[in-house]
């Protein structure tokens, strides 16, 4: 990973609110944290809010093309995984402040979950590079699942609650609906692995799905790999004795759990199948075909982090 300095004595941070973060509930907290560590002199801050997904992303694009250095998100890691995708490939640089429930992001770069923390850690962090990974050329930041792990999202969406709890809720209901599809899958035109029933299919190019549930601890971002954690239904009681162990150690690090890093991975499935992004769930072909976009997305990390 490598340092980016700016030669410009002013920098121009854009602060992006998702409306829907809770941030307004918290705002005067925020706002002196925002106030005493970033409204200064060599920086020229700017507020702007955004109403869904789809106008973040407009605006982050925006952001980038008028060569603003910072784009400080608030939100959750669906809306740091929207506005993120948007600046792949410019010169701003991302830093996330977290208002979600899971905050895998922020979890896995060392932000601190509350807002105001977070907004100091970012006010004293480096830029750094970190790879992006692609499904089908559609970028995610954290991870992309293709079984059961994905369709625990359809349930998780429906709840009012978020975090851990429900999510494991999710899961115990989807799991009795959920019939898995033999997976074929070609890593990097070498190596081909069948799969006969997949209950756990997730590519990672982060640590954690998120409330510190962990997938690959030893996840990189800038590694220029992501990582491949398959676990076979046949394996469900062995995987759910060891469910809750995934706040101290990741699905990787378990014996029967498939694991490989890889650059570019092909899957072939039977038929189409919707599959998680960054914790959207989306339509996707029968065959899918996942790579990596090395360091090309700037990112605040907390300076006491190595990545």
């Amino acid at each position: 990973m490598t340092n980016d300095t700016k030669s410009s004595a002013l920098r121009h941070v854009r602060i992006l609110v998702n409306r829907k973060s809770g941030f307004m509930w918290s705002f005067d907290k925020v706002q002196a944290a925002f106030d005493d560590f970033w409204d200064t002199p060599e920086n020229d801050l700017l507020y702007q809010f955004c109403k869904d997904a789809k106008d973040g992303r407009t605006k982050a694009r925006r952001a980038a093309a008028q060569g603003v250095d910072i784009l400080l998100v608030v939100g959750g890691d669906g809306t740091i995984s929207t506005t993120g995708a948007a600046l792949i490939d410019s010169s701003t640089a991302l830093g996330a402040i977290p208002m979600g429930s899971g905050n895998g992001f922020a979890r896995h770069f060392g932000i601190a979950l509350s807002p105001a923390d977070a907004a100091l850690d970012l006010a004293t962090a480096e830029i750094k590079a970190i790879d992006v990974g692609c499904v089908n050329d559609r970028p995610f930041l954290a991870t992309c699942s293709m079984a059961w792990d994905a369709a625990i999202v359809r349930t998780f969406q429906k709840s009012p609650v978020r975090g851990i709890f429900p999510y494991i809720v999710a899961g115990v209901h989807e799991f009795f609906n959920y019939t898995p599809q033999p997976i074929n899958i070609v890593i990097d035109n070498n190596e081909t692995l069948y799969i006969p029933d997949p209950l756990l299919f997730t590519v990672a190019n982060l640590t954690q799905y998120g409330g510190d549930l962990k997938i690959a601890s030893d996840a990189e971002p800038d590694d220029g790999c992501l990582e491949l954690i398959i676990a076979r239904k046949q394996d469900t009681p062995w995987l759910l004795g060891n469910v809750m162990n995934l706040t101290k150690s990741s699905l990787a690090e378990l014996p029967k759990v498939v694991f490989r890093k890889f650059k570019h991975l092909r899957v072939e499935r039977e038929k189409p199948d919707m599959i998680q992004i960054d914790g959207e769930l989306v339509e996707a072909p029968a065959v899918v075909e996942v790579t990596v976009k090395p360091h090309c997305l700037k990112v605040l990390v907390p300076r006491q982090l190595d990545v």
